[in-house]
């Protein structure tokens, strides 16, 4: 499952030579097949300041271990995600953003490969902006009657994953169950955020909480939720705006459920590092980023999230 978001601006801040105090987005987060070992941590948007339309390539590799000693076999599983995605602004303080992703998942276990392809879980959200101003000084006439910007706001997202992904029931009885590339449920999206942009500098937060549905096959993953902190600086001239960025992000998961029950070692937590950068130049952003876990403990200890990178080109509207 994937997914995306916010409110942006005129492509006129790229150029700025103070980008970030227009920098109004986070980047904010879903799992990639509603599985309990792809992370949360995947932006619906960019550090840059504008309505978009693009593409993204994201990449997840994993090993689980198929026992419980230590040298029990291990498959190795690697995800491959091309994702269409855009911002699209509705009125200044409301946008939403959306995703479909095309899946490529493999996986080898004793020798043998297997291979499912095909569409994702498509994903839409709404977005409301609550940005904060300085306050005015009582002794200086504002003439224009405009309000001077803070750098701080505040957002709140609503949205929904939709079911367009195939889910196979025979896949669940893998280690990792998150070898899927659909849930086959419908589930629900909040979200709140802060951001703060200053001259040269900003840090974006972002907290997610997933309500997960049972699909006809009465299989439920479990509950999730997302935090990342993203801390940025920027590098403008005339013609490009370069943003390097570092960050911390984790997700939290409930147990999966099937016909009422509650299957146990299939709840876990991840902690990631990550960095990266984001290039604009004149109407098109440029962007990658890679993730290593920190701490981790996924059903039980039996699989193992080893990294992502993830490299995307937006054309700004």
């Amino acid at each position: 499952m994937s997914i995306l978001l916010f409110q942006f601006q005129n492509l006129n801040a790229h150029n700025n030579l103070e980008p970030c105090k227009n920098h109004n987005n986070h980047q904010f987060f879903c799992d990639l097949c509603g599985c309990a070992t792809s992370s949360g941590s995947f932006g619906y948007g960019t550090l840059s300041n504008a309505n978009f339309i693009g593409i993204r390539y994201i990449y997840q590799n994993f090993e689980s271990k198929n026992g419980i000693f230590e040298n029990s076999p291990k498959s190795k599983e690697t995800f491959n995600t091309y994702q269409l995605w855009a911002q699209i602004p509705i009125t200044k303080t409301i946008y939403i953003s959306a995703n479909l992703p095309y899946q490529d998942l493999n996986r080898t276990f004793n020798g043998a490969t297997e291979n499912i392809s095909g569409l994702g879980d498509s994903s839409l959200i709404g977005w409301y902006k609550l940005n904060f101003y300085k306050k005015q000084d009582e002794n200086v006439v504002n003439f224009n009657g405009e309000k001077e910007a803070s750098g701080h706001s505040l957002q709140f997202g609503l949205g929904v994953k939709l079911p367009t992904g195939e889910f196979e029931e025979r896949l669940a009885d893998n280690v990792n169950p998150g070898f899927q590339v659909g849930t086959g449920s419908f589930d629900g999206i909040l979200s709140v955020g802060y951001n703060y942009g200053g001259n040269k500098i900003g840090v974006n937060t972002l907290l997610s909480y997933y309500l997960k549905g049972e699909n006809k096959n009465k299989y439920q993953f479990g509950n999730q939720f997302s935090y990342a902190l993203n801390a940025y600086t920027a590098f403008s001239t005339e013609k490009v705006n370069i943003m390097p960025f570092v960050g911390v992000s984790g997700d939290v998961y409930n147990a999966i459920e099937q016909y009422g029950e509650t299957l146990n070692g299939t709840d876990g937590n991840i902690l990631n590092g990550s960095l990266g950068s984001e290039v604009a130049i004149k109407n098109f952003i440029f962007g990658a980023s890679y993730t290593l876990p920190i701490s981790q403990k996924l059903f039980g200890g039996n699989v193992e999230s080893k990294q992502r990178f993830s490299v995307y080109v937006n054309f700004a509207l």
